[in-house]
């Protein structure tokens, strides 16, 4: 009877019906909650709420701290009186600048800023260090506090900021009329679904995205672009670069002045670059290994047959650097020896610390994203990017307030800022899988992880790798990208480099104020932890691309003359000029 009771519910009609409504609900709440799980929130902050109220030992400590940072607030009002080079009570973090400005010196500004920071080192004290909370809810109440303190900050308020009130005063209220101005503008063309002002001087395919090169591959998922020589000789290896598919390719290829891809060519070597089809709603069921086999798999066919090269220097950024190591591991599995070195620009192959971006990863957030994705069949690039911005709110959310809408003063566009606001969209089945296998359960550094039906190992790459991590990386924390060493015995050569995920890597010769560290482990060498690769690792100025280069080179084979571009004869004709079609889809 139990058996048969089962089938009949296997069976039953309404069971499609009731996860329907489920993932229409969910995806529902969705929309409302921009993606956030209030599940998620509700839990986190009551987990805090209940530890804190059964811990009177933290409650006693931060009534303790309470009193304290009211004296050291009334001494240094004391000490302030006549006296702007007074001691400060409390210093801003070194990554807060909002209080930098000479006019925060004067009274009764002083008093508000050091008041407001304060009250910031009492809320990280109140949310953190509570016994029996588990460390993603600790993290995710201080980071929700932290993200309303921020809204709170005296700086975005005209009665609370001197330099605004200065700014007003200065333009007569002009500039409110002028921010109000900028406001509405922008609100149109959000509306219009336009990009946003002043985009329109980076063309993709003349401004940026311009290195000479031709399209000699297409899929439905990918375009392979060739880029054309500009030395006489090249060297054999041609490099294959992976770029992530969560941004359009050129990043690699801005403007001629930092792309990195006309560099490669100018140092003598054949490049190609992957450029992404932007999924739409009929592209769900995309999956990584659609990815991987139609990705950078694919253009490895295409590069070999083009050149004749026996092995190729590849190349990952970001997400690509994930996907490029899953491939790499099922070709050392496989015994395919196509690859000559295998490069990972602030690509994670470890998921257990993946820095703030992992508040937004558990298995209520994710059910949450899953049935958003569900209902269109992607997650919008505007979703991510809202992600992205809220982990550097100060950054990229209230300082553009302030400058923009109150100030009156629009940033002017750069190339890289163009480029970022050129979002593409991931598909349902890859972004699932991606962040519940790698994310969420880590399976790649676990072994858990299949490819064709069998397990892959990452301690199966022997190949000579290059390593980049950035110290401000809030999307792959340079700790997290450096655990490369624990999982593959293989020669690293690990660069850490001043900047954050995009800015660190787009880091061009002649780049004033950039500086790397750089060390290289041995092939079965041993492992040193992050703190001590940093205390043993020596300290550069200038661009890593220089030192990378140095390392291809080495690596490389004597110069010969460049193949052409496509091969015709082999199936890869030359089908249209760069950058191609894939990158203009919006």
């Amino acid at each position: 009877m139990a058996a048969a009771h089962s089938r009949q519910d296997a069976s039953d009609p309404l069971d499609g019906i009731a996860e329907t409504l489920d993932r229409a609900a969910i995806a529902g709440i969705a929309q409302i909650t921009h993606g956030l799980s209030p599940a998620t929130i509700f839990q986190a902050f009551s987990d805090w709420g209940m530890h804190l109220a059964g811990s009177p030992g933290k409650q006693l400590q931060l009534a303790a701290k309470t009193t304290r940072k009211f004296m050291r607030l009334g001494e240094y009002a004391v000490r302030s009186i006549g006296d702007h080079d007074a001691a400060p009570a409390i210093e801003p973090l070194p990554q807060d600048r909002r209080f930098v400005d000479p006019a925060w010196k004067e009274a009764p500004f002083s008093l508000i800023a050091q008041a407001f920071l304060l009250n910031q080192q009492w809320w990280h004290a109140a949310t953190t260090g509570v016994v029996g909370v588990t460390r993603h809810h600790e993290d995710m109440v201080a980071f929700g506090t932290r993200q309303i303190l921020d809204t709170m900050a005296p700086t975005n308020f005209v009665a609370t900021n001197p330099v605004l009130q200065k700014r007003i005063f200065e333009t007569g209220g002009q500039c409110l009329v002028e921010g109000a101005r900028l406001l509405l503008e922008d609100m149109q063309r959000t509306m219009r679904g336009e990009p946003p002002a002043g985009t329109e001087a980076f063309e993709v395919g003349k401004d940026v995205a311009a290195t000479p090169g031709k399209v000699v591959y297409r899929n439905e998922l990918i375009e392979l672009i060739q880029y054309a020589p500009t030395t006489d000789t090249v060297r054999p290896e041609p490099i294959l670069i992976v770029p992530a598919w969560i941004m359009k390719y050129y990043i690699l290829d801005l403007s001629p002045e930092n792309s990195l891809v006309r560099w490669l060519t100018g140092q003598g070597y054949t490049v190609f670059i992957i450029s992404w089809h932007n999924p739409v709603s009929a592209d769900r069921d995309l999956d990584m290994e659609a990815y991987r086999r139609l990705g950078p798999m694919a253009a490895l066919d295409a590069v070999t047959a083009i050149t004749g090269a026996p092995a190729v220097h590849a190349v990952g950024y970001c997400i690509g650097g994930t996907l490029l190591s899953i491939a790499a591991a099922a070709m050392a599995r496989d015994g395919d020896e196509r690859l000559a070195t295998i490069t990972l620009f602030a690509a994670q192959t470890e998921f257990s610390e993946p820095g703030e971006l992992g508040l937004f990863i558990d298995e209520a957030q994710l059910n949450v994203l899953e049935n958003m994705m569900w209902s269109r069949g992607y997650l919008d690039g505007a979703q991510m990017g809202g992600a992205f911005q809220i982990l550097r709110s100060n950054d990229l959310v209230w300082s553009r307030i302030l400058n923009t809408y109150l100030m009156g003063e629009r940033e002017p566009m750069s190339d890289l800022m163009a480029w970022n606001a050129d979002g593409t969209r991931m598909p349902y089945a890859m972004h699932s899988q991606y962040l519940r296998r790698l994310f969420l359960d880590d399976d790649l550094a676990e072994g858990r992880y299949k490819v064709d039906g069998r397990t892959i190992s990452l301690g199966a790459l022997r190949k000579p790798m290059f390593v980049v991590g950035t110290e401000r990386d809030h999307v792959a924390p340079w700790r997290s990208v450096h655990k490369i060493h624990m999982l593959s015995n293989a020669e690293i050569c690990f660069v850490l480099t001043s900047g954050g995920h995009n800015a660190g890597i787009v880091s061009e010769p002649g780049h004033k104020g950039r500086r790397y560290h750089i060390l290289t482990r041995e092939t079965d060498g041993a492992a040193l932890d992050p703190d001590d690769w940093m205390a043993h690792a020596p300290v550069r100025d200038g661009s890593w691309w220089v030192a990378w280069e140095e390392w291809l080179r080495a690596r490389s084979g004597e110069p010969a003359a460049p193949p052409p571009l496509g091969a015709p004869d082999k199936d890869y004709p030359v089908i249209e000029n760069a950058p191609g079609r894939y990158v203009l889809e919006h």
